[in-house]
């Protein structure tokens, strides 16, 4: 069979051609270290490397979201570490002030200080977290969660929600906690408050209530302890019972707790005792009645006894205001825990992800360099060997 100079030819820039791409081929895998630089090196694995990306990339955005809710979880335990320092501080105040032994001015003196840690906590309630967003405002994060009114008194204008933000694929995680549930409430095991009657006009003070009995029948309910006097005779009757002797310094029972009431009660003298969720829970409400009581002088008994028994309470307040900080500060700290947690799965997740990823599409160089050798040799072989081809003619034979 006859072959052309034609033939001949094109098979040798055909294998010229082809050396030379599969040589360039190696050399640009070891440029760009991928064994699969494009999808059509190996399809499959270029399919699942786009997944095994798109899922690294899904873990990145979690991780991003992480570092923005760890920042404003950590801000946030600073700042209830400082409201729980304001009011230990406010409720040794109170303390002192109860103390019989003050004149009115040492009272004026300790008023003032307790406004100072009043504006302090008030300025805590409004912090922002560095961006411009109110901490404690909820949704409302644009504006003061707390404004002050013009008589003075502090009023909450965020919402009721808490930002969230999605740590995981299954977790939203809340990173603020709104300012009802920190400065505005209590726990569930707060207890009972009691509050004497604003209209009182005699010199009852009470120390309590305690709890005695948790069994008891109507322990949980609201108690209202009622004065009557006549004939120079006082009694009480609870939520309207039937009347009953008053003895100074005698604790009486009812409901599973326990009151100790001295001093003398007027007709129609009054004190309310309820679960402390139904009672005052305004952090900002207790410290304006307790600046209220020390600012003002007391003269008479009356006076006198309204001020012991608003201080006691307002102590009750600071205590159960304490214990709600503390235990949202504590869950605070859980949710830090639970983002180191899923940070340490991440990072697992991310190092599997990686290997798979380089398991599909890195490249081994030991081999490719071999392979860029070797390919290196044909494509000069298919040169050699072309050029000593173009050279055989007849012509050298004439």
């Amino acid at each position: 069979m006859r072959i052309s100079t034609v033939s001949i030819y094109e098979q040798s820039m055909g294998s010229m051609n082809r050396q030379e791409r599969d040589f360039l081929k190696v050399g640009q895998q070891i440029a760009s270290g991928r064994r699969v630089v494009n999808p059509s090196d190996d399809p499959q694995a270029a399919s699942r490397a786009v997944q095994v990306s798109q899922a690294l990339a899904v873990i990145g955005q979690y991780a991003d979201a992480r570092v923005g809710g760890r920042n404003a979880l950590s801000q946030e335990e600073s700042i209830l570490n400082g409201v729980s320092d304001a009011i230990a501080s406010a409720k040794t105040l109170m303390v002192q002030a109860a103390s019989d032994t003050l004149s009115d001015a040492d009272r004026t003196s300790l008023a003032s200080e307790l406004r100072g840690i009043y504006e302090t906590v008030i300025g805590q309630a409004n912090a922002t977290d560095g961006n411009g967003s109110y901490l404690f405002g909820g949704y409302r994060d644009g504006s003061e969660p707390f404004v002050r009114a013009a008589d003075g008194s502090v009023s909450y204008v965020g919402d009721n929600n808490s930002r969230a933000v999605r740590i995981d694929a299954s977790r939203l995680m809340p990173v603020a906690d709104n300012g009802i549930a920190v400065f505005q409430s209590v726990t569930a095991g707060a207890g009972y408050v009691a509050e004497a009657d604003a209209a009182n006009g005699g010199s009852v003070t009470f120390k309590g209530p305690q709890v005695v009995d948790e069994s008891d029948p109507g322990y949980g309910g609201a108690f209202g302890i009622t004065f009557s006097v006549a004939g120079g005779v006082a009694t009480y009757s609870v939520n309207g019972g039937p009347a009953q002797p008053y003895e100074e310094g005698r604790a009486i029972h009812f409901g599973g707790l326990s009151l100790t009431l001295e001093g003398s009660p007027a007709d129609g003298d009054r004190i309310a005792m309820d679960r402390a969720q139904n009672m005052n829970t305004d952090l900002f409400r207790t410290f304006e009645k307790a600046l209220a009581v020390l600012e003002q002088p007391a003269g008479t008994d009356t006076e006198k006894a309204a001020r012991k028994n608003t201080l006691s309470t307002a102590m009750r307040e600071f205590d159960n205001s304490l214990d709600n900080v503390l235990t949202t500060r504590a869950s605070v700290g859980a949710r830090l825990n639970e983002l180191d947690v899923v940070d340490s799965v991440a990072g697992n997740q991310t190092l599997n992800y990686k290997q798979t990823l380089s398991d599909l599409v890195d490249l081994d160089y030991v081999e490719a360099i071999a392979e860029y050798s070797l390919r290196q040799v044909g494509l000069k072989a298919a040169q050699k060997a072309f050029v000593d081809i173009k050279g055989m003619t007849l012509f050298d034979r004439l």
